[in-house]
C-alpha cells in the first residue's frame, strides 16, 4: 500500500491524480491526495489523520515508512506549501501512535537549508530528542542565515484547499479502500499446549489423596516424611507398587472366579449323574416284585 500527499499539476511525470489507483493486482493499493497550493499544518494533519486512520483500518500494515519530502516546507517555490516543521512532527507523532515499525527516510529537496533542518528534526522525533532552536556554530553555519534557526516561519500564502475541497477528496479516497479486502480483526494463531489449564488437572492437584482411604494416605504420607498431606504428591515408586498391587488383586479376583465355577460344574455334574443313574434299592424292590409274581403263577 502506497499513500502519497503532494502537491499536483499536470505537468512532469503526470502521475498522482485522485483517478490513479493503481492497476491489475495492485489495484486500490496507489492512494493519491492531490493537494492545492498554500496547505498549512491544520489542513494538512486533518486530512492526514482521516486517511491514515482509514488505510490503517482497511490494511493494517505491519510496518511503516515515511517518505518526507522538504518541497513541502514553507518557502520551497516549486512545492508552493506554507507548512513547518511543526506541522511534520505532528504528522510523524500520528503515524507513531501505531506502535508499528517505522523506517523514516528524507525526501526530495532543493533548498539546502530547508532539507538540513527537516531531516535533522524528523530524526530526533522518531528517537525522541529535543533540540534547541538556536543552531550551534558549524562549518555549514553561514547557510542557515540569516535568524540562524532549526525552525521555519510559515508565510502569508493563501491557502487554496478550502474545507469542501478536503471533503471531497476524503469521500473518493474512502469509496477506494471500500473496495480492499478486510483486514481480519485479529491474526490467528496457534494456542500452546501447555498453555491450556485443564480444570480436572486443578482438581487432582489440590487433593492428591483423592480415591485413598484415609488409612492409606496416612500411610503413604509417613512412608514419605511429609507431615502436611495437602503438599504429598505419590511419587513413582508409590505408583509402581499401587498397580502391581491392583494386578495382584485381579489375579486373585480370577483365582476365586475359577473356583467358584469349578464348584458349580461338580454340583452339576452330580445333578445329572443322580438323575441319570437308576436307585439300587427301586432296582432291588422291582426285581423281587417279579419274581414273587412269577412264583404265584407257576402255582
Amino acid at each position: 500500500m502506497t499513500v502519497s500527499f503532494h502537491k499536483y499539476r499536470k505537468y512532469f511525470p503526470g502521475t498522482g491524480d485522485l483517478t490513479d489507483i493503481g492497476a491489475e493486482n495492485g489495484k486500490y493499493y496507489s492512494v493519491n491526495v492531490p493537494l492545492k497550493d498554500g496547505i498549512d499544518d491544520d489542513s494538512y494533519l486533518s486530512i492526514i489523520k482521516l486517511v491514515m486512520n482509514k488505510v490503517m483500518q482497511m490494511f493494517q500494515p505491519r510496518a511503516i515508512v515515511i517518505q518526507y519530502g522538504a518541497y513541502s516546507l514553507s518557502g520551497y517555490r516549486l512545492g508552493c506549501f506554507n507548512l513547518t516543521l511543526k506541522g511534520h512532527e505532528k504528522c510523524v507523532e500520528l503515524l507513531k501512535m501505531w506502535n508499528q515499525p517505522i523506517l523514516l527516510q528524507g525526501g526530495v529537496g532543493y533548498t539546502t537549508k530547508n532539507m538540513a533542518c527537516c531531516w535533522t528534526y524528523e530524526s530526533a522525533v522518531v528517537l525522541g530528542e529535543e533540540l534547541a532552536n538556536q543552531l550551534p556554530y558549524n562549518d555549514y553555519f553561514k547557510f542557515h542565515g540569516p535568524d540562524f534557526q532549526l525552525h521555519i516561519s510559515h508565510s502569508n500564502m493563501t491557502n487554496k484547499n478550502i474545507p469542501k475541497y478536503l471533503d471531497k477528496i476524503k469521500m473518493h479516497v474512502f469509496e477506494n479502500l471500500r473496495m480492499l479486502p478486510h483486514a481480519p480483526g485479529v491474526q490467528m494463531q496457534a494456542i500452546p499446549e501447555d498453555g491450556i489449564k485443564n480444570e480436572s488437572d486443578d482438581e487432582e492437584e489440590g487433593n492428591p489423596y483423592q480415591g485413598i482411604s484415609i488409612r492409606d494416605s496416612v500411610k503413604l504420607a509417613k512412608g514419605t516424611g511429609h507431615r502436611n498431606h495437602s503438599c504429598f504428591k505419590p511419587g513413582p515408586q508409590i505408583a509402581q507398587a499401587d498397580e502391581e498391587k491392583g494386578k495382584q488383586n485381579a489375579k486373585e479376583g480370577q483365582k476365586e472366579m475359577t473356583k467358584e465355577l469349578l464348584d458349580f460344574c461338580e454340583n452339576a455334574t452330580t445333578a445329572d449323574d443322580s438323575i441319570l443313574k437308576p436307585n439300587k434299592s427301586a432296582a432291588k424292590k422291582t426285581e423281587g416284585g417279579d419274581r414273587k409274581a412269577s412264583a404265584k403263577k407257576k402255582m
